[in-house]
């Protein structure tokens, strides 16, 4: 990879201006200093310096938001705010984006990337990917339901959905419930419940695959996966 290729895929400024930090000898590989943009470096081997700094180079980059209510699942909105939005610049260069959406309104896991390939895996129909919610229904949630969310129930649209796993943690007036999901269909929990005459009025994504929700991230907060994480996420396509 071109030096000044590298320096600005990670944000250090447009070409024109990595350019002049190579030329004010600011740019050292394995301590020697380079001037020539052309210059060919190897992001794995080599050591890359600015002005006295190692330089870190990801091609991809694999973060878990914890998403708030009120934040929307895009890379950009002429509105709303987007998940993106609350990122930090040096995790802004790399490009990422939302693998899937969670409504607006929606809280919890949340996996930001820009890796292609594993987004398309995770978001296939064909996978099968697991994604569990916890959620608070307005009314009792019986057996009944259970029963019926195991056959798959018929959404407003006519479309059967698949079988889902439904675990009642409380029941009451209020019941808190846990609800194993194998598709992605647009606001498909909250039109499960009202399948069978009930009203989701809090929603919370806990996992997804593999990945659990890490309960010390704040709503709005994120950190990178760790090697573990992302290694059960690749393994697991």
């Amino acid at each position: 990879m071109r030096i000044d290729k590298m320096l600005a895929n990670l944000g250090f400024g447009s070409r024109k201006e990595v350019k002049k930090l190579l030329k004010d000898g600011a740019v050292k590989v394995n301590d020697v200093v380079i001037k020539d943009a052309k210059q060919h470096v190897n992001p794995e081997s080599d050591t890359v310096t600015l002005n006295g700094e190692v330089i870190e180079y990801k091609e991809f980059i694999y973060l878990m938001m914890n998403k708030p209510p009120g934040v929307i699942s895009a890379t950009e909105d002429q509105y709303d705010q987007t998940v993106i939005d609350l990122l930090q610049v040096e995790d802004m260069v790399y490009e990422p984006f939302p693998v899937g959406r969670l409504d607006k309104d929606t809280e919890g896991l949340l996996l930001i990337t820009n890796d292609g390939q594993l987004a398309h895996r995770l978001l296939s129909p064909k996978k099968h990917v697991p994604k569990t919610y916890f959620a608070v229904i307005d009314q009792e949630v019986t057996e009944d339901d259970v029963l019926a969310f195991e056959k798959g129930v018929i959404l407003d649209d006519g479309y059967e959905t698949k079988p889902g796993i439904l675990k009642i943690l409380k029941s009451g007036i209020h019941s808190d419930i846990e609800l194993t999901i194998t598709e992605g269909k647009f606001h498909q929990v909250k039109r499960m419940f009202e399948a069978v005459g009930k009203r989701v009025v809090y929603l919370k994504r806990i996992s997804m695959g593999p990945l659990e929700l890490d309960e010390s991230l704040e709503l709005g907060e994120y950190r990178e996966l760790t090697d573990e994480e992302i290694e059960l996420l690749i393994n697991n396509q």
